[in-house]
């Protein structure tokens, strides 16, 4: 866990970085323009990674301090929403970074034990799960930016094996948060290079056994990382990405419809 721990946080360093060069080379209007997330626009969607990285940031230094969670995300948000395409922009570049060098700094004995409070979970999360939530967010809202001036732009390829792991553990609550598994046509076990995806009984899941399977997904791992953010429209999918078996790849959209 310690491993997937640094794993992560150098993902997180890596898209930040990623994304910085790209935000700086975007005009007015890119920023005013649409992103892969279908009701945002690109700074819109640089706003709502900013003020994440704020809120976590007071979590983060609030559970160091050993106090109380005293973030208003309201707040936050509300001042945000209320700033220029510009000034969210640079805003992002600030506070995600002071994130990151925040948890990059974290030594030993406080990435094994620091517990975070995040406010909506039944009780403080560790640090990999904090950075894994993370993690999945920004890689898919970097995404988002991405593909707004590339069409073929695919996930931070080194997130994307983080996640999966991520997925097959601590963050496999997620799935059930974001899928609609009633959406598949019949209960399946879609092989998926070493993982399964698996649809049945109400439930939606990522699993390392692979065992008997009832599909196929063939694609890169940024692909199923997308797939299951909802981010595999057909325009977005790179070619020879397939599935085959009881379930179709439109099938597998429809259980994933994003957010």
């Amino acid at each position: 866990m310690t491993d997937l721990l640094a794993r992560t946080i150098a993902g997180l360093r890596t898209n930040h970085d990623e994304l910085a060069t790209l935000v700086a080379e975007l005009s007015e209007d890119q920023l005013a323009g649409p992103s892969g997330a279908s009701e945002w626009t690109v700074a819109q969607v640089l706003s709502h990674l900013g003020s994440g990285s704020e809120i976590m940031h007071g979590q983060l230094a609030a559970a160091i301090a050993g106090e109380p969670n005293g973030v208003d995300n309201q707040t936050v948000w509300a001042r945000w929403d209320a700033a220029s395409p510009a000034d969210q922009a640079a805003g992002f570049l600030e506070h995600d970074d002071r994130l990151v060098r925040a948890l990059e700094g974290l030594d030993a004995e406080q990435r094994r034990d620091l517990r975070v409070d995040l406010g909506f979970l039944p009780e403080p999360a560790t640090l990999s799960t904090m950075t894994g939530m993370r993690l999945n967010e920004v890689a898919q809202h970097a995404w988002d930016v991405a593909v707004a001036v590339d069409a073929a732009a695919g996930l931070e390829q080194s997130s994307a094996p983080v996640l999966v792991e991520h997925f097959t553990g601590d963050l496999a609550f997620l799935l059930g948060f974001t899928a609609k598994p009633d959406a598949a046509p019949a209960p399946a076990r879609v092989a998926a290079g070493d993982v399964v995806l698996t649809i049945e009984d109400g439930s939606v899941g990522l699993s390392d056994t692979v065992g008997d399977t009832t599909a196929t997904f063939e694609g890169p791992t940024e692909a199923l990382v997308r797939l299951l953010a909802g981010r595999l429209k057909p325009e977005f999918t790179p070619a020879g990405t397939t599935v085959t078996g009881n379930v179709s790849l439109d099938d597998l959209r429809r259980v994933f419809p994003g957010y």
